[in-house]
């Protein structure tokens, strides 16, 4: 993980759950049987399509594996990327944090895959939202947890 821009070490990292490859399979599906579906055109349809169906799904699913949520010293982060002009680092810093929430039910709570979200104190366009984190309820304590100790030291001043 590049992140020189955040410095200090990452405190645990969460990932995404297996349910978010579920669209990107969903898709796959989809465009095999439209290759299929108009390869009555010309073969080489068939071919294309399916080429084309291989790269979609092998890109969506590295640029889902490359997405880590951590927290450090500075405040939670999110990385993400997969080519050399895709890859960042976006986030809330600790003073910057308003609370994390996560989105609880019985599917969130069987399949143990949440929603987060880090809200930003005072604009909604710089909180991140992430779907489907594996263990997101953690994540969410340990953010809330860490953002307690920041403001019961002084940092929040």
């Amino acid at each position: 993980m590049e992140s020189a821009a955040i410095e200090g070490a990452a405190f645990n990292q969460y990932r995404l759950s297996w349910l978010a490859y579920l669209r990107p399979l969903v898709l796959f599906g989809v465009m095999l049987f439209l290759a299929f579906l108009l390869g009555g055109i010309h073969v080489a349809v068939i071919y294309a399509g399916v080429a084309l169906a291989v790269a979609v799904l092998v890109y969506k699913i590295m640029v889902l594996r490359s997405v880590v949520l951590f927290v450090n010293d500075e405040g939670v982060w999110v990385y993400s990327g997969v080519l050399p002009w895709s890859k960042g680092i976006g986030g809330v810093r600790w003073r910057d944090v308003e609370d994390a929430r996560y989105n609880p039910g019985f599917l969130g709570w069987a399949l143990k895959s949440y929603t987060v979200r880090v809200g930003h104190r005072f604009t909604r366009g710089n909180e991140i939202v992430l779907p489907s984190v594996k263990q997101g309820d953690k994540a969410v304590e340990q953010i809330n947890a860490l953002h307690g100790s920041y403001l019961r030291n002084g940092g929040g001043q």
